[in-house]
């Protein structure tokens, strides 16, 4: 393989695992049908809905479908995460701020010892994980590169359709890899250069927000690509 051209520097690395990511989430997605999109393949998903028929306490979106959010808590996934904010000098109503839990919720998880458990979060569909993308990254975008002060929440009006919510998709990630394209030596390392309203992003340096990205778009990528090998093998059954 050749390596001619190839980025190395901070930026560079960044953009080219998010390239490849993108460019094998558009082959595993092509071909994505409207059943497929909102198949829930357990009992109590979460998933994209009509607004009457919200299934959770904080779900969200502008038009007539919301997307399933539940209360607001740290997920055992997370405990390590939380533990070095404590560490860097985060004080505890701080990381309480950030995660909109308690300040309690935030001492037990800290007081933790051992491994965290596994999460009982429900299943999310292919619908919701699509949607959740797409809320983030449109949200990242306007609290980075936009007027920055529009509601993330607010942000998508999501649809059923697969094709017209794959087209909305790509049209942002096109426009979020163009200005991520652009960005700076010195803006990779502004504290705040993004100030999306969730997390700890106004408070790390851009390059750090730009590499939790990057993760957020490979986990639940991955996770659509299974749950698309699972739809399409749902009906056979083991010898």
């Amino acid at each position: 393989m050749s390596t001619e051209g190839t980025r190395t520097d901070r930026l560079g690395l960044l953009l080219g695992q998010f390239d490849q990511a993108r460019e094998m989430a558009q082959v595993r997605l092509a071909g994505l049908g409207d059943e497929e999109h909102l198949w829930e393949p357990a009992a109590g998903c979460w998933s994209l809905r009509p607004r009457d028929e919200a299934a959770t306490p904080r779900a969200y979106g502008p038009g007539a479908w919301v997307i399933d959010k539940g209360a607001p808590d740290i997920p055992s996934s997370e405990y390590a995460e939380v533990a070095r904010q404590a560490a860097g000098g985060m004080t505890v109503d701080k990381i309480a701020d950030d995660w909109s839990v308690s300040v309690e919720r935030v001492e037990e998880v800290l007081a933790h010892t051992g491994t965290p458990g596994p999460d009982e979060t429900p299943i999310t569909t292919i619908a919701w994980r699509l949607a959740h993308l797409h809320s983030f990254f449109a949200g990242q975008w306007e609290w980075t590169f936009g007027e920055r002060r529009q509601d993330p929440h607010l942000l998508v009006d999501f649809t059923p359709s697969a094709g017209l919510s794959l087209e909305r998709f790509w049209a942002l990630i096109n426009r979020w890899r163009e200005n991520v394209g652009a960005v700076t030596e010195e803006q990779l390392d502004t504290v705040g250069f993004s100030q999306y309203p969730y997390g700890s992003d106004r408070d790390d340096p851009y390059i750090a927000v730009l590499a939790g990205a990057n993760l957020e778009f490979i986990h639940h990528m991955a996770e659509i690509a299974l749950l698309r090998d699972l739809w399409r093998t749902r009906f056979t059954t083991g010898g």
